[in-house]
């Protein structure tokens, strides 16, 4: 192998192992998917060997390709915390967050990292929990970014994504043909379980409360299992679990979006880094969603 290695191709390679997808690294990357594939032929040829096996739901990594992972993933992350040092300024401080527990391996996460490359500095306090709640903590001052299910058409805070709520279930269970179908629900009451069970009712679809939990983790853990089906954002239905369409005889439980507000007496400039770092994640995930190749 060359000495020299194109660090733009590490990065769009960490991407297409990541997303194991190509349409998907795509759009993180900014390119076109058959620029992508193109440079993923050329990181191919001098390497050597394959890197990806390709198949009907995406590529997989080949033992070559995850050897080279290892290192490529540290060169990437190296070169973009060099960068975030040189550019950002040294902030301090504290900034405090309310988000849904849906969201905190797949895009919180994602904005924390990118963050704290940045600013180290700075602490973050991270809370769990409804939409309700987190809006009561920012209009009481206790929290200074909130991130919030909403549905109505125009909502005043930033559309970060639209996430709608559908009926999820097994892939392989079928319990959504059982009648009364078992159903997952939020342990309090909320909108979320009541628009749930609205849209049953209106179905005329019978069905009994199989569990309850007071996390998405939980209500994900019941559908996986086998156990019922339940109301999740569609950007949080687990593996081989699949949404309950009209087809099925269900549909929409609502039309959600997700979305940012800031206390108006936030102003630091921790604060709005932080605003920035998950606004450019949520991006990120949203576009995670195109069609596989």
């Amino acid at each position: 192998m060359p000495t020299h290695l194109d660090s733009d191709l590490l990065r769009t390679f960490v991407s297409v192992a990541d997303t194991r997808n190509f349409t998907r690294a795509a759009h993180e990357v900014g390119r076109t998917q058959s620029a992508v594939s193109m440079q993923m032929k050329r990181l191919e040829a001098i390497v050597g060997e394959p890197l990806f096996e390709r198949g009907p739901r995406g590529v997989a990594l080949t033992v070559r390709g995850g050897e080279l992972l290892i290192n490529a993933r540290r060169v990437v992350d190296l070169i973009d915390e060099t960068a975030a040092a040189l550019q950002a300024r040294n902030l301090d401080g504290r900034v405090r967050i309310g988000i849904p527990e849906e969201y905190s391996a797949n895009v919180l996460s994602r904005a924390l990292s990118a963050f704290a490359k940045a600013h180290r500095q700075v602490e973050v306090l991270v809370r769990y929990g409804r939409s309700s709640f987190h809006m009561d903590a920012l209009e009481r001052g206790d929290i200074d970014l909130a991130v919030v299910f909403e549905w109505e058409a125009n909502p005043q805070g930033e559309v970060l994504m639209k996430d709608p709520t559908v009926w999820a279930t097994s892939e392989v269970h079928y319990v959504h043909d059982e009648r009364p179908v078992p159903v997952a629900l939020y342990e309090s009451a909320g909108w979320c379980s009541e628009f749930a069970t609205d849209l049953l009712n209106a179905l005329g679809i019978d069905y009994r409360i199989a569990y309850r939990s007071d996390t998405a983790s939980g209500l994900r853990l019941a559908v996986s299992s086998g156990l019922a089906i339940a109301p999740l954002s569609r950007s949080n239905i687990p593996a081989g679990c699949r949404e309950l369409t009209e087809a099925d005889g269900f549909g929409l439980i609502d039309s959600s979006s997700v979305v940012l507000y800031r206390r108006p007496g936030a102003t630091g400039e921790a604060t709005g880094a932080m605003a920035d770092a998950i606004r450019e994640a949520f991006r990120a995930a949203n576009a995670g969603g195109a069609v596989s190749e």
